[in-house]
This record gives structure tokens, sequence and C-alpha cells, in this order.
């Protein structure tokens, strides 16, 4: 058993927590919780490079998940000390990264069927970016794109606001947003972007069936330069004194109108 936080195991967990950067350099992350450890069993088991138990939760569910997976168990105090969570529920493990491409992503959809995909360009938010992964699964999108400085996916905040969702749906990061747009509209995708400028409503767009969404930063919306690559710009439209959504929001109302076309063309046989 672990009982000292001074372990270099324990240490490398807390690095890997707070540091972006080391976990670049490793291929790794953590996730924390219940939940997302059964999660992560379910659907990538074989990326668990090793899992630590607090004492009193592998006694409480140790049939359960012990033997899976390489672990260690860890003294209840110390736990406390290496979770960054105010209520630690017992168990941490080290994942490997996934590794997707955009390319594997459109290999996947084809080159004629439906597809539906988002955009994000510098989301900054952690919570945010996990709220939206959760509703992209939610609302059918095949695959997440990022770029332009947006938040690390695997900040320890993201994992848990996921709500699991990271094990499912694909994501890749872009830095080169006209090139990016380029490769999509070769694969026959319209890109639509959410703007407080745009010149139609949401609503009242007929979506192609191979659809990218495009949502800007929380503070700044898209830069121009994204805006102007788009096929199309769209706004949600407000009442009251409201400049803008919240970027999930915004997200969310987009995917759901593509999601809601898609389903409607599916029962009409088109």
């Amino acid at each position: 058993m672990i009982t000292s936080s001074a372990n270099a195991q324990m240490k490398y967990l807390v690095k890997l927590q707070e540091k972006g950067a080391a976990r670049k350099e490793d291929g790794v992350y953590v996730c924390e919780g219940k939940k997302m450890f059964a999660e992560v069993l379910s659907y990538a088991a074989k990326s668990v490079v090793k899992a630590y138990f607090a004492e009193s939760f592998y006694e409480k569910w140790r049939g359960e998940f012990a033997g899976e997976v390489p672990f260690e168990i860890v003294s209840d105090a110390v736990f406390k000390e290496v979770s960054r969570t105010v209520t630690p529920q017992g168990v941490l493990a080290i994942v490997r990264q996934p590794d997707y491409s955009l390319e594997g992503i459109l290999a996947k959809a084809g080159r004629d069927a439906p597809c539906r995909l988002l955009i994000l360009e510098n989301l900054r938010d952690p919570g945010n970016l996990g709220t939206i992964l959760r509703t992209a699964e939610g609302a059918g999108m095949a695959g997440i794109i990022l770029g332009r400085g947006s938040v690390d996916m695997f900040n320890p905040k993201v994992i848990r606001s996921t709500m699991g969702a990271i094990y499912r749906l694909p994501f890749v990061y872009k830095e080169d947003f006209p090139g990016l747009l380029g490769v999509l509209k070769q694969w026959g995708f319209m890109v639509y972007a959410a703007h407080l400028a745009g010149s139609v409503e949401y609503d009242t767009v007929e979506y192609n069936p191979r659809t990218a969404l495009m949502v800007g930063n929380e503070a700044n919306g898209l830069t121009e330069e994204a805006a102007a690559a788009a096929d199309l710009c769209v706004r949600i439209p407000m009442e009251g004194e409201l400049e803008s959504l919240n970027a999930a929001v915004a997200a969310a109302v987009l995917m759901y109108e593509t999601y809601r076309q898609a389903r409607a063309g599916r029962d009409f046989g088109i």
C-alpha cells in the first residue's frame, strides 16, 4: 500500500493532473471517479496503464474492479491529497490518450453518407468543452475538430464533465483552419458558422447532409478569418439585452437543429 504523497507514483499523478505538457509528452491522462473508471473499463480497458484505489474504495468495490487492470492501493489520506476533486470517490487511473485522425473520422463516415461534424475555434473553458462533447454524442455528431488554442481535451475538468463521452466520440486538433475547411469541402461538407452577424437565422436553413458546424471562442466568437471561410454564417435569435449565448449552449442549439433535420429526413425516407 502507498502511504506517502512523496511516493514517486503519487507525484506523477499530481503532475499529470496539473501539467498539460506532461500529459502531451507521455501521451496519457488521468480519469477520476467510479463512473468514469467504469466507463473506461467498458470502452477502453486496454488503454488503462494503472489504476489507484483508495483503501476504503478497494475494500468496498474490489469484487467489481480488481483484477481487470494493474492497480495499486493507496491510503485514504494520501488519496485525498493527490485527488483534485472536493469529494474524492476513491479511484484514479492513468489512461493512454486515444489516437484519432481527421482522415480516420472522414473515412469511417464515407464519401457519400450523411455526416455531421463540430468545429471549435479557440474554445478556452474546460467545462464548456466537456459539456459540448457530451452534447455532441447525444446529438449524433460524428466527431469534433478543435483548433486555435482550444483547451486541452485531457484536462481533468474536461474529462469529468464529459460524463464518459470522451471514450466514445472521436476528436482531433487542427491548427490550419483554412486547410481544414478545404479538406472538408473536398469531402462534400458545407461549413456553417455561428456568428452574431449571420445572414440567416439558424432554424431557417436546410442543412446539407454533410454538415460541419463552427463555433468560436466564449468571449470573442469566431475570428473573421474563420467566419469568412464558412459557406454560410447563421445566427441564433435572442430577446432582451444579451449579446451572445454561452458557447456550449450555442453549440447545442445548432447541433440539435441539424439532428432534428437528420431525423426528419430518415423518417420520411430522404
